[in-house]
């Protein structure tokens, strides 16, 4: 690396870190529960030490222990590719901006928003980018997943967000923080996103439905179960943990070329297990008609009666 390379990434992480350290107010110990602070644009120090520094690009990994994942580098990459460059889940952004104004006066405060499985964080730095055209305060980001390599390229590509590596079931961050949790296409905690949402915060919850890339489901599985796809059991788990606001639908098409099916048939789990000769197979063609087949569930706390 040359010098100006050096000095480049220097004055970004400190800039990150910078941010960061306008919300240690939010932040817990993993390890131990007590109060966070930033620390010369290095670490992040609880009040019993433990300390936990801040990476090369200005994320945190604040997991307790190391995990190793499927999801790769090259599968972020990808899925980064289709969101930005092919607008893949544009319709999704809209439809989640256009739930927050309508359950939350966005004018009113600062708006904090908690992504829960962020991946590489383009659903999160795409909503956040349209609500902060909408109004005069702050719409404050925090991503986190317990993928390294996910944070890794959200922190390298979105400035100005709160990129954090965590397990969803130990969230390093103290009660009743956000404004609205997104939980786009992963998997969920209900019991860390109550604690973690403000009282009168808005959880939005998005889950495939049945026609969710049925082109790759119909090509690659003959199994009649893989081909389908039913979300009943998933709603009706958030419907117990939650007041249901909304049940809304988008199904909608994307055209993609052959590059950009690469990148989907690398972005999905789908693919993992399917042989060669079948991918090769389902690659013959220049372009690509895929469906995009959603729910979008809107829910807030259900608060405790008094006795």
């Amino acid at each position: 690396m040359n010098e100006v390379s050096s000095l480049t990434g220097k004055n970004k992480k400190r800039k990150n870190v910078q941010y960061v350290g306008h919300f240690e107010h939010i932040f817990k110990c993993p390890i131990c529960d007590s109060p966070m602070e930033a620390y010369e644009f290095k670490s992040l120090i609880c009040s019993h030490n433990h300390t936990f520094d801040f990476a090369k690009h200005g994320y945190l990994n604040l997991m307790n222990h190391p995990i190793k994942t499927k999801y790769n580098k090259e599968l972020f990459e990808a899925r980064k590719k289709l969101m930005v460059d092919d607008k893949f889940f544009e319709p999704l952004s809209q439809t989640i901006v256009h739930a927050i104004n309508k359950e939350i006066d966005v004018k009113k405060e600062n708006l904090s928003i908690l992504d829960m499985g962020c991946g590489e964080g383009s659903h999160l730095s795409t909503v956040c980018n349209i609500l902060s055209s909408y109004k005069d305060k702050d719409v404050i980001g925090v991503g986190i997943d317990i993928s390294k390599e996910g944070i890794l390229v959200a922190s390298r590509s979105y400035s100005h967000k709160v990129w954090v590596v965590a397990d969803l079931a130990n969230t390093p961050f103290k009660d009743k923080q956000f404004n609205v949790i997104l939980n786009i296409l992963s998997p969920s905690n209900y019991g860390e996103f109550n604690r973690l949402l403000k009282d009168d915060g808005v959880i939005i919850k998005v889950v495939p439905q049945k026609g969710y890339l049925k082109e790759l489901r119909e090509a690659f599985f003959s199994e009649a179960e893989k081909q389908s796809y039913s979300n009943e059991e998933t709603v009706e788990r958030f419907k117990e943990s939650f007041n249901l606001l909304g049940r809304l639908s988008l199904d909608y098409k994307v055209i993609l070329n052959k590059p950009s099916i690469q990148s989907l048939l690398r972005m999905t789990p789908l693919t993992w297990a399917v042989k060669k000769d079948k991918m090769n197979s389902f690659m013959e063609k220049d372009v690509y008609h895929i469906t995009v087949d959603l729910e979008v569930l809107i829910g807030t706390k259900k608060m405790k009666k008094l006795k």
